[in-house]
């Protein structure tokens, strides 16, 4: 069985203003786009390992902010994710149906209503995501920006990579990425398995709406 790099990989799929505005009117101090009424679409892509092409899926995931909500005296943002079009069950795409989570911006840091951190923009020092009997799974937030062309426009990003190491702490094939936008939050990221230097599968925001 084919051990997956990205386990702990939740759709937190945040980013802000509507698809025909210009990235250059980001809210600055919003990074993740944590308002209520945000809303935002992504599509799924899987691998054709044939020709070594993605070839988009019937698998859409639809966001949005829908409250506020104070927990433990901390102010979370209640975001529903709604997939629909996996009757298939790709592995690494989300199962069809409703999920709600809270998440906030601690200092730079995005973490949900249990203290975990989700991502962050602010360090870049090495994190660890996940301990396993095979190995560990870690993130780096990488240095500079890098332009990012998904289906709803083009994007100045941020990126952090997600790896595994083996026990011996040797780097093992797979490497996702993840891009992140100031104002928007996260545009585009990958899914592999830790076996496979080729993602599974590729995620890309398709649309977006802020009020």
């Amino acid at each position: 069985m084919k051990t997956t790099l990205s386990i702990l990989s939740i759709s937190i799929l945040l980013f802000s203003c509507s698809s025909n505005q210009s990235s250059d009117n980001a809210n600055d101090t919003n990074f993740y786009a944590l308002t209520v009424g945000n809303s935002w679409v992504y599509k799924n892509y899987k691998l054709n390992e044939t020709n070594v092409t993605y070839e988009e899926t019937s698998v859409v995931d639809s966001i949005s902010v829908v409250s506020k909500q104070t927990i433990k005296g901390e102010t979370f943002y209640k975001v529903r994710r709604f997939t629909s079009g996996n009757e298939a069950n790709i592995t690494f795409c989300n199962p069809n149906g409703e999920h709600f989570q809270f998440l906030r911006d601690s200092l730079g840091y995005l973490i949900n209503s249990d203290g975990e951190i989700k991502h962050t923009y602010v360090n870049y020092e090495e994190r660890l995501v996940q301990e396993n009997n095979w190995g560990n799974i870690y993130e780096v937030l990488e240095n500079g920006t890098e332009e990012i062309n998904v289906e709803s426009g083009k994007f100045n990003c941020i990126s952090s990579k997600r790896y595994a190491k083996d026990p011996d702490n040797q780097l093992l094939p797979a490497e996702d990425k993840y891009y992140y936008a100031d104002g928007y939050g996260l545009i585009y990221d990958t899914q592999s398995f830790v076996s496979s230097d080729k993602p599974s599968i590729i995620r890309r925001l398709d649309a977006y709406n802020i009020n």
